[in-house]
């Protein structure tokens, strides 16, 4: 009679940890479609302005700006590491910081200042826990990040680039390919190297594209370049972003079914 009750307690207990995974998984899977959706607009965003670029790049013109240009050795980086607030995610977060921690080593064995900056709090208590040094610290990045919230970082990104004080910036995040494939990388944003894109499908079919400047090719330049670094530092956000709930939702999805084959 005790181990009827036993299992009837358990049972119950398992019924309702069914529930909470179940009521996960479909919030992640909401949040999910919003997020990707997100991402697949900045994508298109990003590769227009991208060809707009290399099309200015494959003119005469002589494209000089600072963010192009890799600057004098000051043997020192940014390593921006993106991971989550919340657990519950399955291998998300380790995947990234595993990653990020690969490539400080590296980054350390040849010599270079690696300053790490972490968004999401699950890798603010993995640097702490390891006693990694954390330059900055970012809570407010959710499963929406504005622009407005990521351009202040890139323009202080751009800054520190621009006077000197960092020769590159490096972000850790899990990108987005597909609904079933993401994969966690280190990806250098600074020296903002956008020109080796390639060119846009006027220029691919063999048809030169001609442009007229107004008010000079130099002015355009000077606007599109830093516009265009921002546009990519934000999709690395949107990435993660949709990373994470995808990251959710399959375990989320794992943990409901073997629930399911408990009961």
């Amino acid at each position: 009679m005790a181990k009827a009750r036993a299992l009837v307690k358990r049972l119950k207990a398992v019924r309702n940890i069914r529930k909470i995974t179940r009521t996960m998984e479909l919030i992640a899977t909401a949040r999910f479609k919003k997020a990707m959706d997100r991402a697949v607009e900045a994508e298109q965003y990003t590769k227009k302005i991208a060809e707009i670029v290399s099309d200015l790049a494959a003119t005469n013109l002589k494209i000089s700006h600072p963010l192009l240009q890799t600057p004098p050795a000051v043997g020192k980086g940014i390593l921006l590491v993106m991971t989550s607030n919340r657990g519950l995610c399955g291998g998300y977060n380790s995947a990234v910081l595993r990653t990020a921690i690969q490539f400080r080593r590296q980054q350390i064995k040849e010599g270079r200042d690696v300053q790490i900056e972490v968004s999401g709090k699950r890798g603010i208590s993995f640097m702490k826990f390891e006693n990694i040094g954390v330059a900055q610290k970012f809570t407010h990045f959710e499963d929406k990040p504005a622009f407005d919230e990521v351009e202040p970082l890139a323009e202080r990104y751009a800054s520190m680039f621009v006077n000197g004080e960092i020769d590159r910036v490096d972000v850790a995040y899990t990108k987005f390919i597909s609904a079933s494939r993401q994969t966690p990388q280190v990806e250098q944003v600074l020296p903002f190297s956008q020109l080796g894109v390639p060119q846009s499908s006027e220029s691919v079919k063999g048809k030169q594209v001609e442009y007229e400047f107004l008010p000079s090719a130099e002015s355009i330049l000077q606007e599109i370049v830093p516009a265009a670094f921002r546009a990519k530092l934000f999709k690395t956000f949107l990435d993660a972003a949709v990373s994470e709930q995808i990251a959710r939702m399959v375990a989320m999805k794992g943990a409901t079914e073997n629930a399911d084959e408990m009961i």
